[in-house]
């Protein structure tokens, strides 16, 4: 047999045996999709937790209850292990009610407004803070100012979310450093305190709270979020009065750290079982509301993913994951953990995918990982085309993973559309009203699949 014929054969042969288990494949993924579409459990998991525990803020009752939760709810599925691992988290709370309050405005007089204590604030204490006001965009506006202009007064961060910008989170990027810096930006040149303009495109005034964090050896002053329609009206009034005078008062303080845990389910692999890919998403969050897109979504979409795999009797090649990370929001104490003890326990890890952009109808996934592997899922795509899933592209992971990152672990990023994922964050309306079952369902069986293609071929 000459050598072009025998290659022809070999291309078919080949082809044949790609499509082959191309078509098993398909069959897999859709027999993923009926399940978990045709079962109520992702979805009743996440009315439990949001419904009967609540906002889950870290070190609160409600955060140790979700974890007992958790584990309750994998070791009931009988998933092949189920764990805790320790991790002492921030203890913040809130307090009593904030009161927010314009003071002797030229045009309205004196009224209430809409705001909360960001996370990690420092409280006023009950004499509040009255001050006039001064707003800045940005903290190039703020250093221009200078201490003259600053001092003994409160500063106004008003910049908005770019409306402009379509990926919602590179918009979010664009104006959340005011939230997580402007108060310490602000001490430096000696304010009081801070109200920051709720980070959402949302136009109401729900504050959106959030965490802040304090720059080493400057004074900690208390800091609000206000939300946009307050925001709008306030930068309106100061146009006419720059003498107006703002008050708030907060009583939130940081107490002692507080024992938590990660919370991990695991099914062994039937032949790398030292081998670990890992997917979840962060059990804690605020607690202003429900947590339910932030992120108890994630979480029970995670479960989820073994739950499908276990119940169509998949059994992986390496060993799989669901980790409820704890304290994602104003710590990440357990992102942090969980990538250390990997790294103590000399822990190979493939991939890790984290689901924490909201229930919303999937879109695709963002992959951390070199060209090669970037190439190698996107090549997948067309298995996904049929449920509507289009974009696997370069791009982040997932705050909670990427601790992994130094271990050169592949990180994935799950992408449900986000245009109205701001709309919830951090605000008192992300409940599980909010999260629509089926959009929710897409989102864990498009996760689910995408694992089961990672286990089965690898990233080689």
């Amino acid at each position: 047999m000459n050598y072009y014929l025998r290659l022809f054969l070999f291309t078919i042969c080949f082809g044949f045996l790609a499509n082959v288990h191309a078509q098993k494949d398909d069959a897999v993924i859709e027999s993923i999709f009926d399940e978990i579409l045709t079962s109520d459990a992702c979805y009743e998991n996440l009315r439990y937790l949001t419904k009967q525990i609540g906002g889950r803020l870290s070190g609160s009752p409600q955060a140790a209850a979700a974890v007992e939760w958790s584990k309750q709810v994998m070791e009931n599925y009988g998933f092949d292990t189920v764990f805790l691992q320790e991790v002492m988290v921030p203890h913040w709370q809130r307090g009593r009610k904030e009161i927010g309050r314009v003071i002797n405005s030229n045009k309205l007089g004196s009224f209430n407004v809409a705001v909360c204590a960001l996370g990690n604030s420092v409280g006023t204490g009950p004499d509040g803070v009255l001050a006039q006001v001064v707003e800045v965009k940005d903290f190039g506006e703020l250093a221009n100012l200078g201490r003259e202009n600053v001092e003994g007064k409160i500063v106004f961060f008003n910049r908005p979310m770019d409306p402009t910008v379509i990926q919602t989170f590179q918009a979010y990027g664009g104006a959340v450093n005011q939230r997580g810096s402007g108060p310490s930006e602000a001490a430096k040149y000696g304010a009081i305190g801070a109200v920051v303009r709720s980070v959402t495109t949302s136009s109401d005034n729900l504050p959106h709270t959030g965490s802040l964090s304090y720059a080493l050896n400057v004074p900690q002053i208390p800091a609000i979020a206000i939300g946009t329609k307050d925001a709008d009206l306030l930068s309106s009034l100061l146009k006419d009065d720059q003498d107006l005078k703002f008050y708030f008062e907060t009583h939130c303080q940081m107490l002692e750290e507080k024992l938590s845990y990660n919370v991990v389910g695991q099914i062994n692999g039937s032949e790398f079982s030292d081998e670990f890919i890992v997917v979840g998403g962060h059990l804690d969050s605020w607690d202003l509301a429900e947590g339910a897109h932030d992120d108890g979504t994630g979480c029970v979409q995670s479960i989820e993913v073994l739950r499908v795999l276990k119940a169509l009797g998949i059994k992986p090649k390496r060993s799989i994951r669901a980790v409820m990370f704890m304290n994602e929001e104003n710590g990440l104490r357990g992102g942090r953990k969980y990538a250390e003890l990997a790294q103590k326990n000399n822990e190979k890890h493939l991939a890790a995918m984290e689901s924490d952009s909201g229930g919303f109808t999937p879109k695709g996934f963002s992959i951390d990982g070199n060209e090669n592997i970037v190439e190698k899922i996107a090549g997948w795509s067309p298995l996904f085309k049929p449920y509507k899933i289009y974009e696997f592209e370069k791009g982040g992971g997932g705050a909670d993973i990427s601790p992994l990152k130094a271990q050169e672990v592949t990180l994935i990023g799950f992408r449900p559309d986000s245009q109205r994922y701001f709309d919830y964050h951090h605000a008192a309306n992300d409940t599980f009203e909010q999260v629509n079952k089926k959009e929710l369902q897409l989102g864990a069986a498009a996760m689910t699949s995408l694992i089961y293609l990672l286990d089965k071929y690898g990233l080689n």
